[in-house]
């Protein structure tokens, strides 16, 4: 097996990852760059949401080709990670958080269509996610948690994850109406790849690091734009902590996905 690896703003390349063969895949939804090596002695797939030098913004991230790339090389369970901002007050910047629930009523890709592969009438793989017990992994999420507690971290155990429409940031008001529905941090990114490997049957799980407030989530002035970069810039070493020891976790347990495919044809 092979696990899939994708990372976002501050992690364009993980420390350690072996091998390093740079391959190019071409998918029903475009191109995918993806870096196939070793990481903590298990077979990786690797890809940059924002490419080297974060060239693409949120709203021009191809989430479709990446998974697809992720399930055409062999990929039996993916791990994202995000950098995200607190919307609940209790999450102190430099957090991990392993997420078990979603906010994406949207359910749109950047290009505003609706996020899903089916899209082609009478498709015998087409279905619903039917999403009892929510939207990630548990396998893959117990996995992140031991990893994160081994390498000496304290990871918020659960929480919703809720994905925004770059590439602003959210207004005071848009905020506090997403901490009503019970959203704990906030990010551009993961709402679509959750989604997608949802209906590819692929094991997802979500793992952020929190690296700044929300707009007026914390009393006082806005987390300082240095102090942000900092916290960005370590979360790849942190990220890189918990992988390492995550994956051989992932490989050994064989984790299910989240919910349930219906799909018409087999009914």
């Amino acid at each position: 097996m092979a696990v899939g690896i994708i990372t976002g703003s501050g992690t364009y390349a993980l420390p350690g990852f072996e091998g390093g063969e740079a391959l190019t895949v071409q998918t029903p939804f475009g191109s995918c760059p993806v870096t196939r090596g070793s990481y903590g002695g298990v077979d990786a797939l690797h890809i940059s949401r924002h490419l080297a030098g974060h060239a693409r913004l949120s709203n021009q991230v191809t989430h479709r080709a990446n998974v697809w790339a992720l399930r055409e090389l062999g990929a039996t369970a993916v791990v994202g990670t995000t950098a995200c901002g607190a919307v609940d007050p209790a999450l102190e910047p430099g957090t991990l958080i392993v997420f078990d629930d979603l906010h994406f009523s949207s359910n749109r890709l950047p290009d505003g269509s609706l996020c899903t592969f089916f899209t082609e009438p009478g498709h015998p793989r087409r279905g619903h996610w039917i999403l009892q017990g929510g939207p990630f992994s548990a396998g893959v999420r117990e996995a992140l948690l031991a990893a994160a507690q081994e390498a000496g971290y304290a990871p918020r155990d659960g929480g919703t994850y809720g994905h925004v429409d770059g590439p602003r940031f959210n207004t005071p008001s848009e905020i506090a109406q997403l901490a009503g529905a019970g959203v704990s941090a906030v990010s551009q990114t993961a709402g679509p790849e959750t989604v997608l490997c949802g209906e590819l049957e692929l094991p997802f799980g979500l793992i952020g690091f929190v690296t700044d407030y929300a707009n007026e989530v914390a009393p006082g002035e806005p987390t300082p734009v240095d102090e942000l970069i900092e916290l960005m810039g370590r979360s790849t070493s942190i990220f890189g902590d918990v992988l390492r020891i995550a994956l051989p976790l992932i490989e050994a347990t064989s984790p299910t996905a989240a919910g349930t495919v219906y799909r018409f044809e087999q009914a």
